[in-house]
């Protein structure tokens, strides 16, 4: 009955345990599959529709949206980038591993049963051992190890956000290069066609002889060059929009015919504070923020690494069936710190520990110099879209001034169009000059990891990038 006791209890433990067991599921994947389910991706998609929704607070009818703006554009890059979805499983791994530091020992159950071939007649011939080995740790071991973990889930819970903005960075920088593609392309197209009205007058008065070749030659290769300016701004469009697919994780057919609205370039950014920015950068860059966790992981690595010279006590309980007899005992053993006081370990965590001190004044000094770069680049492109404007503004009065001239026959077409010629260099170079200032926007933004309308607003929710991959 005893044995039969001792059997069922063993098979009992061993089928809980079994029990417990998580089981491998297979998720293949392959190179064909995965290039079919990318070049599938639509905005048209209806969980995008969802997406879009639930984070940008607002209803959008109809579907699949007419124009897409820099906000819209941005969120689908939440949805669809891969390489946010890389951020987002490597955070999953992070926060994994805290369940695994905060894992107690488990026991350890042996059995040894032995024969005694010269037993006495009468006298069972086995002794059945059972003992159990229970580790306790010690100097508070397991918390330091949470610990540790914790503050890594937190650095790549930032990275994540880091992740987002470099999505949010590069679609801003596909919209705006699309934007200034598309205004060049408009002021060549205006360009384009008054040097060709240009050249038949030319050729009118050539045959006229009232002027002579090389005239009438020069104004041919201005409206051919004319020509080529405007197939290049195209082309310059069509990568642009390209680069755009490609920030937001869809392909570039995705992208095709659909309308992208440039609301956020078309006026010049407000004036901004050096060291408004600068701190702000300083304190609440993600990446910083994720360079202080992975210090703080430093230092709990440190005081894991010390606690360890305080050794684990094993408690050993014990049952033994020997010849008939029924004996307990009760172990107890430590590791005795003689040899050694853990003393190769501690250094290393104190070396890595000021390594990422180290690391963390690098990332700080490094954006330093990214806000004072983008600031110097922000105010010479402000200085320079102010001349712009101002010549802008000077030609068209002298635009207007010969278009009266020609109501009153004061000067002929040829001169007013020379006089649109101009203007259209001039509406070329504020063009020029607003989308470098927008490109030094995009540079502060950077150097802040945040949309400058944004300062003084509380972060962006991480709901809003933490979505799962699919």
């Amino acid at each position: 009955m005893r044995r039969a006791i001792q059997d069922s209890l063993l098979a009992a433990v061993l089928l809980s345990t079994l029990g417990a067991c998580a089981r491998f599921e297979p998720k293949p994947i392959s190179a064909s599959g995965g290039a079919s389910a990318l070049q599938s991706r639509e905005l048209s998609s209806g969980e995008l529709r969802r997406f879009l929704e639930t984070n940008l607070h607002r209803r959008i009818s109809p579907w699949p949206a007419r124009s897409w703006d820099l906000p819209m554009l941005t969120q689908a890059g939440f949805y669809f980038q891969p390489d946010l979805a890389v951020a987002r499983a490597k955070l999953a791994g992070t926060e994994a591993a805290i369940i695994t530091a905060g894992a107690r020992p488990n026991p350890t159950a042996s059995f040894s049963p032995t024969f005694a071939a010269d037993s006495a007649a009468g006298i069972s011939p086995w002794t059945l051992g059972f003992s159990l080995d229970v580790p306790i740790e010690t100097a508070g071991k397991r918390g330091y190890r949470i610990a540790q973990a914790q503050h890594l889930a937190n650095a790549a819970r930032l990275n994540v956000t880091t992740a987002a903005w470099q999505v949010r960075s590069r679609a801003r920088k596909g919209l705006l290069d699309a934007f200034a593609a598309q205004q060049t392309a408009q002021i060549l197209s205006n360009q384009q066609a008054a040097q060709n009205q240009n050249l038949e007058l030319l050729e009118e008065r050539f045959k006229a002889g009232d002027i002579s070749s090389p005239q009438v030659s020069l104004a041919r290769v201005s409206a051919q060059q004319a020509t080529l300016l405007l197939r290049d701004a195209e082309k310059l469009g069509g990568e642009a929009r390209a680069r755009l697919a490609n920030a937001i994780g869809v392909p570039a057919s995705s992208l095709a015919g659909v309308d992208l609205s440039f609301g956020a370039f078309a006026r010049p950014t407000g004036p901004v504070n050096a060291g408004a920015l600068r701190r702000e950068a300083l304190l609440n860059r993600a990446d910083v923020l994720a360079a202080l966790a992975e210090y703080d992981a430093s230092q709990s690595a440190l005081q894991l690494e010390i606690a360890k010279q305080y050794p684990d006590v094993h408690l050993g309980p014990g049952y033994a069936f020997d010849q008939g007899e029924d004996k307990f005992t009760l172990g107890l053993s430590v590791t005795l710190p003689v040899l050694n006081q853990n003393q190769g370990p501690i250094a290393e965590a104190k070396a890595h520990r000021s390594e990422a001190a180290a690391r963390f004044m690098a990332v700080q000094n490094r954006v330093i110099g990214e806000v004072d770069q983008a600031f110097a680049s922000y105010r010479g492109a402000g200085r320079k879209l102010e001349t712009a404007d101002a010549l802008l503004a000077a030609q068209r009065k002298r635009q207007q001034s010969v278009e009266a001239s020609f109501k009153i026959g004061a000067s002929d077409r040829l001169e007013l169009l020379q006089s649109q010629l101009e203007l259209s260099s001039a509406e070329l170079s504020r063009a020029n000059a607003l989308v470098e200032m927008q490109q030094a926007v995009g540079l502060l933004e950077d150097a802040m990891q945040r949309p400058l309308e944004s300062l003084g607003k509380s972060p962006t929710p991480a709901r809003l990038i933490n979505r799962k991959s699919r």
